[in-house]
């Protein structure tokens, strides 16, 4: 079976995503968890030293500047289920604007990322990477911010890991997964309608909210 953006969107409309056992793999097969992993937008755990780090100033954030490198960022590790059939659905994803990434940046340096696909307003996160300690939680932290200032209501993030957990995410029934994104997938949220959020935005709407 020969997948395409549609059939992409259509399998995450139903609560299943592709995956390849690992990159030098040709074969791609849908995951449908029974527990599935998402990220409360009203419940980022922001913790005190990731607020001074946001605060600082050292990072700077972009969307969609460098969607191809976020994903080749994402794939360069010793186990990776991105192979090259799922770059290449995914950067047409982007093409269609419904694939978009979110760029940290240390200067000219790009140390960090996050990916994913909108579809109503669920946004399901692929993947991420950091290249610098702390990357990684500050992509998440303006993701999210992006995420709830956009209107969105579902932050997939398909399974759950312990970097995920410390950050507030958590784990529900396929059921439970289900009821959220019939309900998402049936709503319209944009997005790159937000304007950038600064450092003091993201810290001040994550302490209203945590």
């Amino acid at each position: 079976m020969t997948l395409t953006p549609d059939l992409l969107l259509h399998g995450y409309s139903i609560g299943i995503f592709p995956m390849a056992d690992h990159g030098g793999e040709s074969e791609v097969f849908w995951v449908d968890p029974k527990r599935r992993g998402i990220m409360p937008l009203d419940g980022f755990h922001l913790s005190r030293s990731l607020r001074k780090t946001i605060l600082k100033g050292v990072f700077s954030i972009t969307i969609n500047q460098c969607f191809a490198d976020v994903v080749d960022g994402c794939a360069d590790r010793a186990e990776t289920w991105i192979n090259d059939e799922i770059r290449r659905l995914y950067l047409e994803l982007h093409d269609l604007d419904r694939a978009h990434s979110l760029e940290v940046w240390n200067g000219p340096d790009l140390v960090g990322g996050v990916y994913g696909v909108t579809l109503g307003t669920a946004f399901f996160g692929e993947s991420m990477f950091s290249r610098q300690r702390d990357a990684s939680k500050v992509a998440l932290a303006y993701l999210v911010d992006r995420l709830r200032t956009a209107g969105f209501t579902l932050f997939d993030t398909q399974f759950l890991t312990d970097h995920l957990a410390s950050l507030g995410a958590i784990e529900i029934s396929r059921a439970e997964y289900h009821s959220l994104l019939d309900a998402a997938v049936s709503g319209q949220a944009d997005f790159l309608a937000p304007d950038p959020a600064t450092a003091q935005d993201v810290v001040q709407r994550m302490t209203q909210t945590s």
